[in-house]
């Protein structure tokens, strides 16, 4: 089997996977690979692990550390650092893997395990597999230690002020914030110390709400999921714009001083289209709004779309040798300015283009338009494809027939359970609406 996900390993804590014992396979089987694919063996591998502010971060993080030490692996301990951080940092130590504790957006009660390259990129699949492999070999079996060549461990305490110093580097030395109020919601999140310090180190007049992390308020109403709590305080404090990050701060979410929310779609359409030089591509997901399309199309910048997931946005940008991806969601990539996904890199690259140009959030998002939107979801008795019946299979060319060039239609099964996805998007809303109910009565019909 494959412990992996998308985004790594995740689950609920104390539930398999994510479960001291399995942790602390996961460490020594993790560091057994990097001992084999040891390029040097006059050294010891070495690896990075930050986490975020989850209770039960500490309990994760010692049994990797232990498994990691066990097997022979160096480890450096960041603390509560942004996902994007553990990323750059693994770059610079040099390091040969870097471990990311967290969640994400998800509850307090979920944690994860993700693991950063040796250049700070998601893993390769084949590192994956063995991972995997090494695991099913320690299934039935104890840990076979050398006690003579054990991994050390080693507190990093100025990992934060490393990280703030590569984020102020990816603005320009000739501007500042001097002139921007900005509320910045940190999700009591990893980012609730440094994304404050950077923005007011830029100059700006910062106000930081959801920065007082107690173990389980992460994501609690607050931050990029919870974009409403954002909103009402930049109303509040009449800031010229608020920044959303998400538990991990590799998500971010803005809001522009109308309160209006400004998402991932409409960031790529700014960064592509009003920095110093138009991108010459962007990569979205499945999930994109066919708005963002249509105003990158009015602007001769050619758009592509991924599967949902930053990994497959990153491949596509590599195949593409273009470096600005994203998704709705507040993933965004800028790949000459950070490895991975971003929120402050990101956030930094708006406010940039915000400071050289004096406009207002609200001005830079003219010329981008939402179409309407139906979602549908369909719950069946069990998972099926619905391309696979002839007659919804028809109606579903039909509707794409009925839409092309104006809107489109996206039918997905979720990974997880038995749902069937029923998105169309117009640009008449009722005709939106009433493909979206249309085909999803149609899959009930057939399928149930």
């Amino acid at each position: 089997m494959s412990y992996f996900g998308t985004d790594g390993i995740r689950g609920k804590f104390g539930d398999f996977p994510i479960h001291p014992e399995f942790l602390l396979k996961l460490g020594f089987a993790t560091g057994q690979v990097l001992n084999e694919q040891n390029p040097n063996q006059n050294r010891r591998p070495n690896v990075v692990i930050g986490k975020d502010t989850r209770i039960s971060g500490y309990v994760i993080e010692a049994c990797l550390q232990a498994g990691f030490n066990a097997s022979g692996v160096d480890v450096h301990m960041l603390g509560v650092i942004p996902t994007p951080a553990i990323a750059h940092l693994t770059r610079s130590f040099h390091a040969d893997a870097g471990v990311v504790i967290s969640a994400s957006h998800n509850p307090f009660y979920d944690n994860g395990v993700k693991f950063f390259s040796h250049d700070g990129k998601k893993l390769s699949d084949e590192l994956q597999q063995a991972i995997n492999d090494k695991l099913a070999q320690l299934e039935n079996t104890s840990f076979n230690i050398d006690g003579l060549h054990l991994g050390r461990h080693h507190r990093i305490e100025d990992a934060k002020g490393r990280y703030i110093e590569f984020c102020k580097g990816s603005f320009p030395y000739q501007l500042n914030l001097k002139n921007l109020k900005i509320v910045v919601d940190c999700a009591n999140g990893a980012g609730y110390s440094v994304a404050p310090r950077v923005l007011r180190e830029l100059g700006a007049d910062v106000i930081a709400i959801a920065n007082e992390p107690n173990g389980t308020n992460i994501n609690d109403s607050v931050g990029s999921t919870h974009i409403e709590t954002l909103q009402k305080a930049v109303l509040e404090q009449q800031a010229d714009l608020g920044i959303a990050l998400d538990g991990d701060g590799d998500r971010i979410m803005m809001v522009d001083e109308k309160g209006q929310v400004v998402d991932g779609d409409r960031i790529l359409y700014i960064l592509a289209t009003k920095g110093d030089e138009k991108a010459v591509g962007v990569v979205g997901t499945l999930m994109s709004n066919m708005g963002l399309q249509l105003a990158l199309e009015r602007e001769n910048i050619s758009f592509v779309r991924a599967k949902v997931g930053d990994r497959y946005v990153m491949q596509n940008l590599t195949e593409q040798g273009w470096v600005l991806g994203g998704e709705p969601s507040g993933h965004i990539l800028t790949l000459d300015k950070a490895s991975t996904g971003d929120a402050i890199v990101a956030g930094l690259q708006v406010l940039a283009i915000m400071a050289k140009t004096d406009l207002s959030l609200s001005k830079l998002s003219e010329g981008f338009s939402i179409l309407p939107q139906k979602l549908v979801n369909v719950r069946l008795s069990q998972k099926q494809d619905p391309y696979q019946i002839p007659q919804l299979a028809e109606k579903f060319a039909n509707a794409e027939a009925q839409l092309k060039g104006r809107g489109r239609l996206l039918i997905r099964q979720s990974g997880t359970e038995p749902l069937i996805r029923v998105m169309v998007e117009s640009d008449d809303e009722i005709e939106c609406d009433v493909v979206a109910n249309e085909l999803a009565n149609a899959v009930k019909e057939h399928l149930n």
